[in-house]
């Protein structure tokens, strides 16, 4: 019993270290369609993204430093955390101030920057793309290939490939558009670990309201 106490005592210290902020390999710009998550999480959270006044469709989920394998979270960092203020003016690109404040508190801390700094630059990566017009003409839930929503961001993106981009589904539905960035947001291929792409041909796609 002696031991096992001194092995924990020993390893929590290392485990308490987390990543380390600003040692990265590139971002991944992870783009939500707000219709999808509503449905499938947001309705049941009554979230104020998914309220009848808003019409979001694809939203910031978050700008996420990398690995060629695997991912840093949770970094120690010395910046100061965002203020209510600065999460709370995402809200017209991330649904919520409530996700900008995850996002800087799991993904921010370990980018090496300021939250000032990361949220500029999520919202930089963000406005950098163009995001096809088409899906926002929904006028009702469809069902389409998976494949078919990475071919209209690679048609309204000229430059990116196919290895730069993955589209994710959840509950069959279309769930996520994430592109692979290097730190002056340059589209650049994505690590294995990232290249998951949802190989449904029949996948949910929910209207902006």
């Amino acid at each position: 019993m002696r031991w096992i106490l001194l092995w924990l005592m020993m390893a929590l210290p290392a485990l308490a270290d987390g990543d380390r902020a600003g040692a990265f390999d590139y971002y991944v710009l992870s783009l939500s369609w707000s219709p999808n998550w509503c449905a499938t999480d947001g309705d049941a959270r009554q979230s104020e993204q998914c309220e009848a006044r808003h019409d979001y469709g694809w939203v910031l989920h978050g700008l996420w430093p990398q690995y060629h394998r695997g991912w840093p979270e949770y970094c120690h960092t010395a910046e100061a955390p965002p203020s209510r203020r600065m999460t709370a003016a995402m809200a017209d690109v991330m649904g919520s101030g409530g996700l900008a404040w995850y996002q800087w508190k799991k993904h921010g801390v370990c980018s090496g920057l300021s939250a000032p700094a990361y949220f500029a630059l999520a919202r930089e990566a963000y406005d950098r793309v163009n995001r096809p017009e088409i899906f926002r003409r929904l006028k009702q839930e469809v069902r389409l290939p998976a494949s078919l929503v990475e071919e209209a961001f690679l048609k309204a993106n000229p430059g990116w490939t196919a290895d730069m981009l993955t589209i994710t589904c959840k509950d069959g539905y279309i769930q996520e558009a994430r592109l692979c960035l290097s730190r002056d947001l340059t589209p650049v291929p994505c690590g294995r670990d990232v290249i998951t792409d949802c190989k449904l041909t029949d996948a949910l796609f929910a209207p902006v309201r």
